[in-house]
Formats: structure tokens, C-alpha cells, sequence
């Protein structure tokens, strides 16, 4: 009778027990069985960073551009900010830090400088998600004319591939690229038909940031 008992009282327990501290066997589980959870206070899980929208490593940061800022072990202070008109963006403790003109390396070596007021080895990754500040310009007899983002090494024929082609006035045999060189307007022709057949690869120029493409 008293081992009878004893049973009743056994299996009571384990049916008090949540369903995720039981096995299959109806065996309460372990805590250390438990799967590890990615949190915060975890610092044994490592956050996947975000992909960059630049494989430059001399990519100069610029307005419009976003940026993913990441400073180890400190949640508070990573995040993704934009470059504002001004050139700066705004964080935490430090407030406005100028960032255009500089690229991703220097401008995290320049905030680990400024945190160690705050933190005694501040280690900062600085990630471009966002290029916006890099643009062309299409103008003229196409279909669809305006800013496109550029895209790293970029040439003329590849920035035509997104106008949805020319319309039918245009005349392609006067195109050309206006782009500013140390303070002037630089025109430079391109020869259309030279560059798509293949026979002049130097017509399909490589383009940098701030170009217009005309279109007559």
C-alpha cells in the first residue's frame, strides 16, 4: 500500500512540471540540456553583421548614405543612422560625428577615439548598407531619364541597361558624359554603336560618381 503511494505521488509530480522539462520518456529534463538562446546577455552568440552595399575599401562616405554602425558588446550604441545633408550622423553619447569624405575604417577608428571617454576598449565596425550618396544621371531620348544609384565600377553601357532603352528621336551617335574634373564641366563622347558591338571597349567608359549621361 505504501509503495502504491509513493507512485501516485511521483507521477503528480512530474505532471506539474511544464511540458518542455519532460522528454519523450516523461523524464524531467536537465536546464543544461536547454538550447541555447541568442540574446543580448549572451555574448558567446555573435550578431550577423549586415551585407555591405560597397566592396571599396576606399569608398568615401557621402550625404544620403546609411550606415551601420556596430560598437562590440554594446547594444545601446550600435545601430543603422544616415549621413545627413551635413555630413554628419548623430550617436549616442558622442552626438554629431562628421562622416562624409571619409570612408567605413577611418570613421570607425574615429569614434572608438571618441568612446574611450565613455568605454576602456571600445572596438567599432562602421558598414555601408546603403550608397546612396553615389549617383548618375540620365538625360535625354530615353525612356526612363533621372538619378540611378551607381554601382561599383559601373560603365556607360551598364547604366543604359536600366533607362528601358532609347526613345525613338534619340541620336545616339551624339551621346556623350558630362563630369566634373577639378572645378569644370568635362564632356566626353561616347561612341554608342563602337561600344555595344564590342569593337572599342574603351567607348564603354567607366563611370564615377556625379555623371550625366546625355542623350540628344
Amino acid at each position: 500500500m505504501q509503495s502504491k503511494t509513493l507512485v501516485i505521488l511521483a507521477l503528480m509530480v512530474l505532471l506539474a512540471l511544464p511540458a518542455g522539462a519532460q522528454d519523450a520518456t516523461g523524464k524531467a529534463k536537465d536546464k543544461k540540456d536547454a538550447p541555447a538562446v541568442a540574446s543580448a546577455t549572451n555574448p558567446r552568440v555573435a550578431t550577423p553583421l549586415p551585407a555591405s552595399a560597397t566592396d571599396d575599401p576606399d569608398y568615401e562616405i557621402g550625404p544620403g548614405d546609411m550606415l551601420n554602425i556596430s560598437v562590440w558588446k554594446e547594444a545601446e550604441l550600435s545601430g543603422t543612422v544616415p549621413v545627413r545633408p551635413d555630413g554628419k550622423v548623430s550617436l549616442p553619447l558622442l552626438s554629431d560625428v562628421p562622416a562624409a569624405g571619409t570612408t567605413p575604417t577611418k570613421l570607425a577608428t574615429t569614434i572608438a577615439e571618441r568612446l574611450r571617454q565613455y568605454l576602456t576598449d571600445p572596438r567599432v565596425t562602421v558598414i555601408v548598407t546603403a550608397a546612396n550618396s553615389r549617383r548618375i544621371y540620365l538625360i535625354g531620348e530615353v525612356v526612363r531619364p533621372g538619378a540611378i544609384p551607381m554601382l561599383p565600377n559601373m560603365t556607360v553601357l551598364q547604366a543604359l541597361s536600366t533607362s528601358g532603352g532609347f526613345s525613338q528621336f534619340a541620336n545616339v551617335k551624339k551621346m556623350y558624359v558630362l563630369r566634373m574634373e577639378n572645378g569644370k564641366q568635362v564632356k566626353i563622347p561616347v561612341n554608342y554603336k563602337a561600344a555595344i558591338s564590342g569593337q572599342a571597349p574603351d567607348q564603354n567608359i567607366a563611370l564615377k560618381s556625379g555623371d550625366t549621361i546625355v542623350i540628344p
